[in-house]
């Protein structure tokens, strides 16, 4: 199961978190965003152990949204080590998700 995200604990989650985090950017009124929580529930589960995966709402958590410069949603970032590696705009096919992520494991 994916992970939730917010303001008050991104830091620790994502930079203290050694390793890979997959981070969706989403909000309940986005439809791209919605029709994507099924793909990022399906990398949560196949890279279980491997990747963090895990869903950050923009309307609830302004504050990382802002600091990460998230325009459009979905916005989907990869961070290695707690540093952006990959950023994906857009509902995507899960074979794009699974590319990115298999280059920087």
């Amino acid at each position: 199961m994916a992970l939730e995200f917010k303001d008050a604990t991104f830091e620790s989650d994502v930079k203290e978190g050694n390793g890979l985090t997959l981070v969706d950017f989403w909000a309940e009124w986005c439809g791209p965003c919605i029709a994507l929580g099924p793909t990022i529930e399906a990398l949560s589960d196949e890279f279980e152990g491997k990747v963090n995966v895990g869903k950050l709402n923009v309307d609830q958590n302004p504050e990382t949204a802002q600091k990460f410069g998230i325009r459009n949603i979905p916005t989907i970032l990869l961070l290695k080590d707690g540093e952006i590696v990959e950023r994906l705009v857009g509902a995507q096919p899960k074979q794009a998700f699974v590319e990115a992520i298999n280059k920087h494991l």
